[in-house]
Order: C-alpha cells, then sequence, then structure tokens
C-alpha cells in the first residue's frame, strides 16, 4: 500500500476499476507498523479500539459496510493494461487448436513490453512474462523474429517450463512480480499445462477453484493473468459456452476473449470480448500472412466513451503544472471551484470519482480525517506509462 494514502483510503481493489476485496499484500512489502498505524488512527481512544476487538473476535461476527460508508471511502483503482480492452485481473483467451491464438499472444505481450499502441487502442508499458508451456526456444525464436524483426526488449521474458498450480506455480510467478516490480502482464499458454492433477478435475467446483486460485494471485498483486484455453467443437447459442470445461472456468474469471474463425485456413477471425470492466466487443480481424500478426479490419461497435463530468473537469482547472498541489475542507473545495454543490455530496463525488480523476486527469485525491476535522488534498503526478 502507498505510504501515503490515508485512514479513509481503503487498499487497492481487486479487480480494474472497481473491486470489491482488498489487496492481502502478498506481493507487497508493506511493514508492520504502517499496517498498526492504518488499524489504530490517533483519534480513536483505547476503549474504542478495544471494543473493535471483541466485536471482530465474537465467532458468529459477520463484516458489514453499510451504502454511506461505501461512499465515504476513497477506493484507489488501477490503471487498465491496454485502455478499453484489458484490465488487472483474471481472463481467459479460449480459441481452437492452431487457429491462431499463440500468435495474438506473442502481439500482445509485445505491445505491453514495448508500450506500442495496438488497434488504436492506447497501451500502458509494463515487463511481460509469457509462460509459453507448448513451445520451445527454438520455434518462439523463429516466431518472434518473423513477427517483429530485429526490434528486441528485455522487458518480454518467455519460459518453456513451470510447475503447476498447488505444486509451486504460485510461489514462481510471485517471486518473478517481486523481481520485476513493473510486471502488469503474465500470460500463461496453456492453462491446461499448469493445472493441478485430480480425479475430479472437471467438475464446476473444480474449475471455478483453479482460476480462483489464479485470480487471487492476480488480484494480490495488481497484475493481468492471460489463460489461454480450448475451445470444444460443439456450437452453442452463446459463444462463451464453447469454452471447453464447465462455466466454473468462465464464472471464476474477470472477462474472456474468444477467437473464432469460420475454417481453419481463413486469413480472418472474429475476436469476442466480454468482462467485468470493460463493454462486451466483437473485433474482425485480419492476419497479415507475411509478418503473422493480427490487424484489425473493424469493429461491430464502437467502443462507449464515458461523458465529460464537469466537477472533474472544474478540479482539473484547479490543479494544474503551476498549482500542482491542493489542500483544504470540503467547504473551501466547493469555494474554489466555485459550484452550487454541497461540501458533503461533493466529497462523496469525488470519493467515488477518485479513479477517474487520476486516470483521465492524472490528479491524486485523498480525503483524511484528524482530529482538526476532514482534509481534501488534490496532487498533480506525472501520467504513468
Amino acid at each position: 500500500m502507498d505510504s501515503r494514502e490515508t485512514k479513509r483510503t481503503v487498499p487497492v481493489p481487486s479487480v480494474g476499476a472497481d473491486g470489491e476485496q482488498p489487496n492481502s499484500q502478498i506481493c507487497t512489502t508493506a511493514s508492520i507498523s504502517e499496517a498498526a498505524t492504518e488499524n489504530n488512527p490517533q483519534d480513536e481512544s483505547m476503549e474504542d479500539i478495544l471494543r473493535e476487538l471483541q466485536r471482530t473476535s465474537d465467532p458468529a461476527y459477520l463484516h458489514t459496510v453499510s451504502m454511506n460508508e461505501l461512499y465515504q471511502n476513497v477506493y484507489q483503482s488501477r490503471p487498465p493494461i491496454i485502455d478499453g480492452l484489458l484490465y488487472p485481473g483474471t481472463y481467459l483467451f479460449a480459441g481452437a487448436p492452431k487457429v491462431g491464438k499463440s500468435f495474438l499472444m506473442a502481439q500482445l505481450a509485445y505491445h505491453v513490453s514495448m508500450g506500442l499502441p495496438l488497434w488504436g487502442y492506447p497501451v500502458h508499458k509494463g515487463t511481460v512474462l509469457y509462460l509459453a508451456l507448448e513451445d520451445d526456444h527454438r520455434r518462439l525464436q523463429g516466431r518472434l523474429y518473423r513477427m517483429f524483426g530485429m526490434d528486441g526488449t528485455n522487458d518480454l521474458l518467455f519460459a518453456i517450463y513451470a510447475k503447476q498450480l498447488g505444486l509451486g506455480l504460485e510461489e514462481q510467478l510471485k517471486k518473478f512480480v517481486r523481481q520485476h516490480p513493473d510486471t502488469k502482464l503474465i500470460i500463461i499458454d496453456t492453462l491446461q499445462k499448469v493445472r493441478e492433477v485430480g480425479g475430479d478435475k472437471y467438475s464446476y467446483a473444480n474449475d471455478y477453484e483453479v482460476v480462483g486460485k489464479l485470480k487471487r494471485l492476480a488480484d494480490d498483486c495488481g497484475i493481468c493473468l492471460l489463460l489461454v484455453h480450448h475451445t470444444r467443437k460443439q456450437q452453442a447459442d452463446d459463444k462463451f459456452d464453447m469454452i471447453s470445461g464447465t462455466n466454473g472456468l468462465l464464472g471464476a474469471a474477470d472477462g474472456a476473449f474468444l477467437l473464432q474463425k469460420e475454417k481453419r485456413t481463413d486469413g480472418n477471425a472474429i475476436l469476442d470480448v466480454a468482462g467485468r470492466d470493460q463493454q462486451d466487443q466483437r473485433m474482425y480481424l485480419t492476419k497479415d500472412r507475411e509478418r503473422l500478426v493480427w490487424e484489425l479490419e473493424r469493429l461491430e461497435t464502437e467502443p462507449w466513451v464515458e461523458p465529460p463530468d464537469p466537477v472533474l473537469e472544474a478540479v482539473a482547472a484547479l490543479v494544474t503544472a503551476d498549482r500542482p498541489a491542493w489542500g483544504g475542507t470540503a467547504t473551501e473545495l466547493a469555494a474554489a471551484l466555485q459550484t452550487d454543490m454541497k461540501p458533503n455530496a461533493l466529497a462523496m463525488r469525488l470519493n467515488v470519482r477518485a479513479g477517474r480523476l487520476a486516470a483521465e486527469y492524472h490528479i491524486r485525491y485523498e480525503n483524511s480525517r484528524s482530529h482538526a476535522g476532514r482534509s481534501i488534498t488534490l496532487t498533480l503526478e506525472p501520467p504513468q506509462a
């Protein structure tokens, strides 16, 4: 957790922009003293703390959060990996054998590691780990050279062997993220290669548990995990029902990509996208037969763009390069913005829109509490790569 975060700023959410579960800090190094400060703010008496400990130690205790408490908290969001397309979390990428999944995975990995836009979508640069578990180094070398030529990068790393889930894979991936803290994307090609061996491995419960374990890892580390998987031959009314296995796989994931061709020899394909943090999309792709990269021919529907928020625009006009920081009460902020909104309503709106304020305007918003009362801090920060 960022040491600058205040009591009213909760841990980073687990998924995309609106996660629910706090970061368990498996991949972070927050100190015990920081945790103690977070859990024991100065404005709470010892009696209040003891009373709270007694309440939460009750075996029948159920933690609840009211709607108003949700609005009073600031949930810092994580930026997308590819704007409008790929977010932190766990995604399935499914397609029939030999449909071109590994080429598209290499393309995604390369663009993220280089920070290059993909099909017009902005990409946020970061380290990428590609577990190419059905390849060897010779095949990888030839594929990458044909796709990207000599323009290589040290931020795209490959492994052709890895342990299985429950047998050391989680520890391997966590250590990689610790060693490469700017990791944004890990691709596992394929999911079947890392599944535990078990007699009940195709039940809904087991499928859900497999993806659930990987999702917890992705959420804890703040990365995107992309799991390459196969489709079944049978057609279905809902295309995503063609993903091999039970609905437990998709049920536990944050979203899915489905790559399909009418014929295996076709140079055209359809990519369907569905997820919690982005709108459903259908893309028509064409393969460059010389370089073997996928090009976007057209979108079935244009991505939805959220309309401008006048409050956020007013904040952006207040906090600029000439005045990169502002601090004060909600009442003072309402006056500075020259808005008719009541101070409490303004603070709640900014609490809810803090992620968008950071993503679109690069302004960090904090709403803290002290003995003197509540104060708001707005800080202009350089955009992330």
